[in-house]
Order: C-alpha cells, then sequence, then structure tokens
C-alpha cells in the first residue's frame, strides 16, 4: 500500500498466528513459537481434534490451536479467569473470524471446573496453580482415547506439585521439558592449502553476508 502524498508504502502480510503472537497487545506474559510449536507437536493438534486450554492470557496460543485444529468438526473451548480480559478476547475472536472455531468462557477452572465432560482430545493449562485443575481435566478428556495434557509452568516448584497431582489422576508417561531456542552465525571457512598447513598457517573465517 503506498502512501498518498508518495512518501512511502507500507507491505501488507496476510494475518496468521505467528504473526499475532508478534503483535498482540501483552495483556499478560505469552508463549511464542518455540514453545508453540513443541506444545503443538506433542498434543498433536490436528484437523478435527477438540482442545480444552486453561489460561487464554492475550491469546498468543489460543491463535495457534485454533488453525490447527479448524476442519472436520475440531473445536477449541478456552477459559479465562479475568473478566476484562474475557471481554477483549471476545472481540479480537470474532474479527479474526474464529468464532466457529473457538468458544471462550469466563470461569475459574480450578474452582469451577470446565463444565465439559467425555470431549476433549487434549487439555492444556497456563495458570498459576495447574495441580489444582488436574480433577476437572480428567472428567473433561474423552474416555474412549489415551486422553494428553499439557502445563506450562515458569517454576520447578510447580511442575512438582503438577506432576504428584498427575500421577494421583491416574496419568502416565509423564514427562518435563524446557525449550530451548539457540541461534548460530554461520561462516565460510577458507583451509589453507598443504604447504601453508605445513608450514604451520591456520583456517581463517569470513562471515556470510
Amino acid at each position: 500500500m503506498v502512501s498518498s502524498k508518495g512518501r512511502g508504502y507500507v507491505y501488507l502480510l496476510h494475518p496468521t498466528p505467528e504473526l499475532w503472537t508478534l503483535a498482540v497487545p501483552h495483556r499478560t506474559q505469552i508463549l511464542y513459537l518455540p514453545d508453540i510449536s513443541f506444545i503443538s507437536a506433542k498434543l498433536n493438534f490436528t484437523p478435527g481434534k477438540v482442545v480444552v486450554e486453561s489460561g487464554t492470557g492475550s491469546g498468543s496460543f489460543s491463535h495457534s490451536i485454533a488453525r490447527s485444529i479448524t476442519g472436520n468438526g475440531g473445536h477449541l473451548y478456552t477459559f479465562e479467569y479475568h473478566e476484562q480480559r474475557v471481554n477483549i478476547l471476545r472481540d479480537e475472536i470474532k474479527l479474526h473470524n474464529l468464532s466457529d472455531t473457538v468458544t471462550l468462557a469466563h470461569r475459574d477452572v480450578c474452582k469451577d471446573g470446565f463444565g465439559l465432560e467425555n470431549i476433549a482430545d487434549s487439555v492444556f493449562l497456563d495458570l498459576p496453580a495447574p495441580w489444582e485443575a488436574i480433577q476437572h481435566a480428567v472428567k473433561a478428556l474423552k474416555k474412549d482415547i489415551v486422553g494428553k495434557i499439557c502445563t506450562f509452568s515458569p517454576c520447578i516448584e510447580q511442575v512438582q506439585k503438577t506432576a504428584l497431582e498427575l500421577n494421583k489422576n491416574g496419568f502416565f508417561d509423564i514427562e518435563t521439558f524446557e525449550v530451548l531456542v539457540r541461534y548460530n552465525k554461520s561462516s565460510n571457512l577458507v583451509l589453507p592449502d598443504i604447504q601453508s598447513a605445513i608450514e604451520g598457517k591456520k583456517a581463517t573465517f569470513s562471515s556470510n553476508k
């Protein structure tokens, strides 16, 4: 889109969950692409899956989930306890044409549960005390499949309490991961010829531009 005064231009990008993660107003801490990708793979998000999420926050992960499960009856039920955030998120979901795929509710799932039974293929919890919602997650998961649950916690004490509660509620194959991104800088390596190597000359590096 060119400026009406001819002073420059703006390149309009097609909206994607990745762009929304970068641009979303941070009403809470959000998940970024490394965590989003890893969790999506572990929970096997595919078209037609039904997912329950609690701790919607700014909606960054919700957008990625919605894209992954859209089609074949896929649906996301997402819960947020903060009423003001819910009101903003509801407008964003409508604006981004996600209303058919996403159901948003204002609810404290740790106290009141999800109000859903035998419906979800997987559950994702991004809560301060996820262990308090585990028993409710059990009810929400489908009974005729091996359901999956993932909790996101920044502190190891949270992880320990959650793991204990998962064991109590019959979950197995419990794993803990830390997702780290490592950036590598590539360089061109200029090797010396044999004679230069004999003379003790070393290889030199030059950065790619």
